[in-house]
């Protein structure tokens, strides 16, 4: 059913539903015949995955901000020339939770205020944004909540506590607003299904507007 290819991300705090969504967009565009593909990140290629196990375990000091940009960065470039630009070149539709407004977040605004290195080797070695980016906005001590409860391997962001969730959460509005010609605010707070109707409806306007 699609002839040009899209590429969709999910934003959001950590807890805020988005990777939820993000597999409901998938299973949804797929029931109306889509071909889609449903990634994520940091990881979607073999390579990216293996960073993905070197940022998101072990001690939150693991790291400095300026290390896991350029980690993060070279799992981004992997996963682009491995799958998302292949498949969006194919005519489908690649929907992937979470890319680079994520690290313009973590590590451009609320660990290291190193937002313009993230901008530039992002123009040097990804070059290209989402043509649609939902973001589901949600409370911090909830989303935080939510992602603890989880109790997985995952979760040295969620170790760094309240204070980054909240920071994550205005950066992200901020985003939103930059790049507002992208971004389609969703209201995490309400129920799942109601999440997802509205993730529906502003992707379906965004393919109805990019033909």
């Amino acid at each position: 059913m699609t002839s040009k290819g899209h590429f969709i991300t999910f934003e959001g705090i950590d807890g805020s539903g988005k990777s939820t969504q993000a597999r409901r967009l998938a299973e949804h565009l797929r029931s109306l015949g889509h071909d889609v593909i449903l990634t994520r990140e940091p990881g979607g290629s073999p390579g990216a995955e293996e960073i993905r196990a070197l940022v998101l375990q072990g001690d939150p000091d693991r790291w400095s901000a300026e290390t896991e940009l350029l980690l993060f960065t070279a799992a981004r470039r992997d996963h682009m020339e491995r799958l998302i630009q292949p498949a969006v070149d194919a005519g489908k539709i690649v929907i992937c939770d979470r890319f680079a407004d994520s690290t313009r977040m973590y590590q451009g605004l609320s660990r290291g205020d190193l937002r313009g290195k993230v901008d530039t080797l992002h123009d040097l070695m990804i070059g290209r944004e989402p043509d649609l980016t939902i973001l589901i906005d949600m409370n911090p001590g909830q989303g935080l909540a939510r992602a603890k409860g989880r109790q997985g391997t995952e979760e040295r962001f969620e170790d760094f506590g309240t204070d980054l969730q909240e920071k994550m959460r205005a950066g992200f509005l901020g985003l939103a607003k930059e790049f507002s010609d992208r971004f389609r605010t969703i209201n995490g707070a309400q129920d799942i299904d109601a999440v997802a109707q509205d993730v529906q409806a502003a992707t379906a306007a965004y393919l109805s507007s990019s033909g």
